[in-house]
């Protein structure tokens, strides 16, 4: 295998230490590529990586404080139960259906993450909620909605679940972000758990595709106070555009 495997690795990871997320939308064209694994076990494998990203994550916020551990846990569990049953529907969804899901969701990320790299800072109203944070009714379906999407498409969902959290749960952005990082662990935990037994897993492609990654993430990390977010969410953003956008031209060339 070349070098160029190792190097991207260490890629998504780097990705998810600066921006806090994000380096799930990598892993599925990766696994794709330049690995060469079928659509089906390259979702679901994504999801080992996307649990261990979002948890490495998760461990930096909590040691901040900036977790809110309650919210987390309820909204991660009915996440987990939609998880759990969309990795068991996906063996009905044909994996085109599934490519065009990740396809979708991957440009709708990027967009939206392009826009907000240009929005001047303004002071955000999620740290000044009179309402104590709370799991409303409607955020539940929303986190068992977001748990089938993780499991269909193999990318975590963090720019839903954070706004999300924000709105409807009343929590402060700092301490959603973290949070969205707890959830979308446990999200990909139970998907994975849901595809055992229907797709076959490249174990060892895995392990050190994740350890190389989790490498990255702490590297990120360092690197993420000494560069601007706004030209990092641009970069990742206009990757992202032309690898969906890939994706969309292979999928009609077929």
């Amino acid at each position: 295998m070349s070098v160029v495997g190792p190097v991207l690795a260490l890629l998504v990871g780097v990705v998810l230490g600066l921006l806090g997320g994000g380096g799930s939308l990598l892993a599925v064209p990766l696994f794709l590529y330049v690995f060469h694994v079928p659509p089906k076990p390259a979702i679901a494998m994504s999801l080992v990586v996307v649990g261990m990203s979002a948890l490495v994550g998760f461990l930096t916020h909590w040691r901040q404080g900036t977790v809110n551990v309650r919210i987390a846990v309820m909204f991660g569990a009915l996440a987990m139960t939609g998880a759990f049953a969309g990795a068991r529907l996906a063996r009905h969804v044909p994996a085109r259906v599934q490519l065009g899901l990740f396809t979708a969701f991957a440009l709708t990320a990027a967009a939206m993450m392009l826009r907000d790299s240009f929005r001047a800072p303004t002071a955000h109203a999620g740290g000044a909620v009179e309402r104590p944070p709370h799991l409303s009714p409607l955020l539940g379906v929303q986190a068992v909605g977001v748990g089938v999407l993780t499991a269909l498409i193999g990318a975590g969902g963090g720019f839903i679940i954070v706004p999300a959290l924000v709105l409807l749960g009343d929590v402060p952005v700092k301490a959603a972000v973290g949070s969205s990082l707890l959830i979308i662990a446990m999200n990909a935990t139970s998907a994975v758990a849901g595809y055992v037994g229907q797709v076959a897993f490249d174990w060892r492609l895995v392990g050190w595709f994740t350890t190389l990654a989790a490498a990255g993430a702490v590297l990120g990390t360092r690197l993420m106070r000494r560069l601007p977010a706004a030209r990092i969410k641009q970069a990742f953003a206009i990757m992202i555009l032309v690898l969906g956008t890939y994706l969309v031209i292979r999928s009609f060339a077929r």
